[in-house]
């Protein structure tokens, strides 16, 4: 059988896309985290709420195309198989986990264009691109609320486990885990 065009020769590793794919979708979902939490838990000024409060929202449009990207590029060439001699718990801990932060990366951004567009509110991007507001339709945009901020609690607790695990592998367990996804 071929090997994907994701992976390394060998089958264990990943490929250039998809290491781009996991670091774009993780730094801009993590940007988009922190904006939000700091919109929900600092006082900021007005001026300063609206700015940020446009980056979250572009941010967040970000992770969704790139998330829908990288959900496709998956779906596409699969995953290479684990590291030798993991436990199979953690193979089924592992995958669980990350098809959790895939459909992260797309709830929680869509549930957020959800939330403002039937709120009455546009989502203006980057130059003349912008997301038009649909109308006030309270039950829409409440029930994307909850969706957004249940997704949001979720993800903080997925991106801790994500990291835990990646640096127990590297630091505990001296495995090619997290090497295979910043070298290949």
């Amino acid at each position: 059988m071929d090997t994907p065009p994701n992976h390394a020769a060998d089958g264990t590793g990943y490929g250039t896309v998809a290491r781009v794919n996991h670091w774009v979708v993780a730094l801009a979902m993590m940007a988009a985290l922190g904006a939000g939490l700091g919109l929900e838990y600092l006082p900021l000024e007005p001026a300063t709420r609206g700015w940020l409060m446009g980056w979250h929202k572009t941010i967040g449009v970000v992770v969704l195309v790139a998330g829908l990207w990288r959900l496709g590029w998956r779906l596409r060439t699969g995953v290479p198989a684990a590291v030798a001699d993991t436990p199979s718990w953690q193979v089924r801990t592992a995958s669980a986990s990350h098809r959790a932060l895939l459909a992260a990366s797309i709830l929680m951004p869509l549930s957020g264009i959800v939330m403002t567009v039937f709120r009455g509110r546009s989502i203006d991007l980057a130059g003349p691109f912008s997301i038009p507001a649909m109308g006030n339709i309270g039950w829409l945009a409440g029930g994307a609320n909850t969706v957004h901020a249940l997704v949001g609690t979720l993800l903080v607790a997925l991106i801790g486990l994500h990291v835990a695990a990646a640096l127990k592998h590297h630091f505990i367990d001296r495995d090619q885990t997290l090497r295979r996804m910043v070298r290949g």
